[in-house]
């Protein structure tokens, strides 16, 4: 391949505390195992809240249940456990989870999806807050990552560093909600429109694509 020939990599911008990035992850899965031959993925942080230790408000409560109930009708066979909201004291801050992936994937890179899929069903089915670094640090050691370092490396420079680079990366993209795809190829950036529920029209698109240039 000719130096300035860049392979072609489907990249999913996403937040593991993104309830819709929860409704779209079995349709991911199926498209990452039916891409064409050549063609990589990578995972880009979008961040949707920063940190914060204020309750969430009212409004933001209501808000997101709603969502949830909204999903659950769109979107088959995603639920969610609505004891969250009384069980927990919310507040609207996923940089921790988002730290927490990268954390994980710095030890162990194998380990980044299996981070967020652990951090999506203990907050959507287990009705526990990934934003507290004790529920962060349970996951991790569930995982088998080294529990001290993991600890470390949810608030380490490096790890800041990196997230403030990928959410700078997503604007740079244009993306401005989550899910997102965007097929990155030697000729450009070319979005990919999310399907909830059928992974062959996203498997066409970039087919489509590649074929064109």
């Amino acid at each position: 391949m000719p130096d300035n020939i860049v392979p072609p990599v489907l990249i999913y911008v996403h937040d593991p505390m993104c309830s819709w990035c929860w409704a779209f992850r079995p349709v991911w899965q199926a498209v990452t195992t039916a891409l064409p031959d050549g063609v990589g993925t990578r995972l880009l942080l979008g961040g949707l809240a920063p940190d914060t230790d204020d309750p969430m408000p009212e409004p933001m409560r209501e808000y997101l249940q709603q969502t949830w109930r909204t999903i659950q009708l769109r979107v088959p066979n995603t639920r969610f456990n609505f004891d969250f909201w009384v069980r927990c004291k919310p507040r609207r801050s996923t940089y921790p989870a988002c730290r927490a992936v990268i954390a994980a994937r710095t030890q162990v890179p194998a380990l980044e999806s299996s981070m967020i899929t652990a951090i999506q069903r203990v907050y959507y089915q287990g009705a526990m807050n990934p934003s507290d670094d004790d529920i962060l640090i349970q996951l991790a050691i569930e995982l088998g990552l080294d529990c001290d370092r993991f600890s470390v490396g949810l608030h380490s420079p490096s790890t800041i560093r990196i997230l403030k680079q990928e959410i700078e990366g997503t604007g740079r993209l244009g993306v401005t909600s989550f899910p997102a795809l965007v097929l990155e190829t030697s000729h450009g950036h070319w979005p990919i429109a999310v399907d909830y529920r059928d992974s062959q029209s996203i498997l066409r698109q970039v087919t489509d694509i590649l074929s064109s240039i």
